[in-house]
């Protein structure tokens, strides 16, 4: 399963740290030890079902655990059968060839 999450705390942190509630949900997916790619508008990883459906509710809920007055999250999921492409299958053909 692959999973997209864009956290949207108000506010998005706090005095001094201008990130740190979004931070603090990225936080969480690089602990998960899943495969991740960070984006300047979401995270993307990959895992099982389980693993995936519970890093996107700790990382929504970490925002608030954060100190986010509240959060809206946008979630994007593809989940399919034993041929469902990977992170790298889906994006490799637009990467720059590195060499």
């Amino acid at each position: 399963m692959i999973a997209e999450i864009q956290v949207l705390p108000a506010p998005p942190g706090a005095a001094g740290d201008r990130w740190s509630h979004v931070d603090a949900a990225i936080a969480v997916v690089v602990r998960s030890g899943l495969t991740h790619e960070v984006g300047p508008l979401g995270t993307t990883f990959e895992g099982s079902p389980d693993a995936v459906w519970a890093t996107l509710r700790a990382a929504h809920e970490a925002t608030l655990a954060d100190g986010a007055e509240s959060v809206v999250s946008v979630v994007k999921i593809l989940q399919g059968g034993d041929a469902s492409p990977t992170m790298h299958e889906l994006t490799a053909a637009h990467r720059p060839a590195r060499g």
